[in-house]
């Protein structure tokens, strides 16, 4: 059996979410008559004290979504250079809503406020308008890193004064949650839409959730509609996405406890490790001039699996399959790999 610290999106659903999917009462989604999903999106928007919210198929789906509810043809977002919505999603802004972006390099992931507003662009028939700023929290390619409320809160207060919204990428925003001690809304309320995923800590097997005002979310469901993702008896998979809210967020603070326990031991092995706020350890291996590939080969040939982000990083993501045994066997394993590539030929 292999320990898999790719991703924390490798999580299969908990026995109880199983029986939900089962025993789920069903309808048309798409004539919005499926009670076990309205029950979700009424759920998600009052968790993350929002008007109304729309459950899509994925994360990504749902930040496009948001991006073309937000956009015309045209118009330019500003997002952090190493986020996800710019890093990961194929090009999406660009192929589905036809907008540009300005990319701004965060303090961990975290953009700056004087830097946002230095960004947001004057009215001259030269320039895109700027119609959508993006943040993301907890930052993925940042090490799992916590965007603070006040960081939040100085970046909201900014859109509003030029009256840009707002979309978070809240992918992981639980997590964040946990880590600073807050309720979730105390993070969401500095963003006019929001969007959360059910499939990764959570350990729901699908689904994301955007949230925001009811007319944004009415726009949102035609766009979702156009993109393909009108689902039918959706309640089947909308019914662990229940209990994932429900029952899953508070023990996120396990996967921390595991991360740091990872952290701290690779440390100690002397390999350069980045802070951890969350449930992602990355770690440098430009000092034993081994390259994250080199090393993640002899990683999976001992059984453990994880992921590079660059050419001497590699990301090790916790999640409750991951145990504090686990962990041990981990370092175990890096530790003799560090002695067979460190050891005199």
């Amino acid at each position: 059996m292999k320990l898999d610290l790719r991703s924390d999106t490798v999580t299969k659903p908990t026995e109880a979410m199983i029986r939900a999917m089962a025993g789920a009462e069903v309808g048309d989604d798409v004539y919005r008559e499926d009670p076990t999903v309205n029950r979700l999106e009424e759920m998600a928007a009052e968790c993350l004290g929002k008007e109304a919210a729309l459950f899509v198929t994925s994360g990504t789906q749902g930040n496009q979504v948001a991006v073309l509810t937000h956009c015309v043809n045209g118009d330019e977002v500003v997002v952090e250079a190493d986020s996800h919505i710019f890093y990961y999603e194929g090009g999406a802004m660009s192929a589905l809503a036809g907008v540009q972006t300005r990319t701004l390099t965060g303090v961990r992931g975290a953009l700056r406020a004087e830097d946002v507003e230095k960004a947001i662009r004057g009215k001259n028939i030269h320039f895109p308008r700027t119609k959508l700023i993006c943040l993301e929290n907890t930052h993925n390619r940042a090490g799992g890193a916590v965007v603070t409320v006040d960081q939040m809160k100085s970046v909201y207060y900014v859109a509003q004064k030029y009256q840009v919204p707002v979309h978070l990428d809240g992918a992981r925003l639980f997590n964040a949650a946990v880590a600073l001690g807050v309720d979730v809304s105390e993070l969401s309320r500095y963003a006019d839409t929001v969007q959360i995923c059910l499939s990764k800590g959570l350990s729901a097997p699908v689904g994301s959730i955007i949230a925001g005002d009811r007319d944004f979310i009415e726009e949102a469901r035609w766009w979702r509609k156009k993109l393909g993702g009108g689902l039918r008896q959706v309640g089947f998979v909308a019914a662990p996405g229940i209990l994932a809210l429900t029952q899953m967020t508070d023990r996120l603070e396990e996967d921390h406890d595991r991360a740091k326990q990872l952290a701290d031991g690779l440390a100690k092995l002397s390999l350069e490790v980045e802070p951890v706020d969350t449930n992602i350890v990355l770690v440098h291996t430009e000092s034993i001039q081994v390259t994250a590939v080199d090393f993640l080969k002899r990683l999976e040939n001992r059984g453990v699996l994880a992921v590079d982000f660059d050419e001497y990083v590699i990301r090790f993501t916790t999640h409750r399959h991951i145990s504090e045994e686990n962990v041990t066997r981990v370092l175990e394993i890096v530790e003799d790999l560090l002695g067979a590539v460190t050891s005199p030929q």
